[in-house]
């Protein structure tokens, strides 16, 4: 009786993704935090995108500015208040040296919108709107959370938890609380 009433059940259909586009440019602030075993950091930032350049200001809980990270074509500059401008040959050298590991900031301009980066393989979990609940790429695992409950192409996650299982493993979490495309 129970496998008649089993084939009977129907089951829900699992939605496709959606088709998420990423903005090639734009502005956005909220707050990071990142830990690999007992270090950790925590911060708010300004980051501002465009296909060619991007610029970060990270600031203290109470706005003070403590760093400018701008990179492009040419490399990534550190400038810190009272220190000497530092630079790096690129973001993964700037990652590499600060987090001891390579955090693939190209693809993150992708990620925190909740769309793969462009020309990699990637894998993708939607919830139940078809929205990424989980997407895989780079060795990276994203997790998203939304505040909104409806299902739109442009809806942008509020929250990313990034895992990367390194001997170490390192964890970067990342709360949105400003969004706005710009002109690239």
């Amino acid at each position: 009786m129970l496998a008649i009433a089993s084939g009977c059940a129907t089951v829900a259909p699992v939605p496709a993704p959606l088709a998420i586009t990423a903005d090639p440019a734009f502005d956005v602030a909220g707050r990071i935090s990142a830990r690999r075993g007992s270090e950790a950091v925590a911060a708010n930032f300004a980051w501002s995108h465009t296909p060619g350049e991007d610029r970060f200001d990270v600031s203290t809980p109470l706005g003070q500015v403590v760093a400018r990270l701008s990179g492009d074509a040419s490399g990534v500059r550190v400038e810190r208040p009272g220190e000497a401008p530092v630079a790096y040959p690129d973001w993964g050298a700037l990652t590499q040296s600060v987090f001891g590991v390579a955090i693939p900031v190209r693809g993150l301009s992708s990620w925190i919108q909740g769309a793969p980066a462009s020309g990699a393989a990637f894998d993708i979990e939607p919830d139940a709107s078809g929205r990424p609940l989980v997407l895989r790429e780079q060795g990276w695992e994203i997790v998203y959370a939304y505040s909104e409950p409806t299902a739109s192409a442009q809806v942008r996650p509020f929250r990313l938890v990034m895992r990367f299982p390194d001997s170490e493993p390192i964890e970067v979490r990342i709360v949105v609380d400003r969004w706005s495309a710009a002109a690239p």
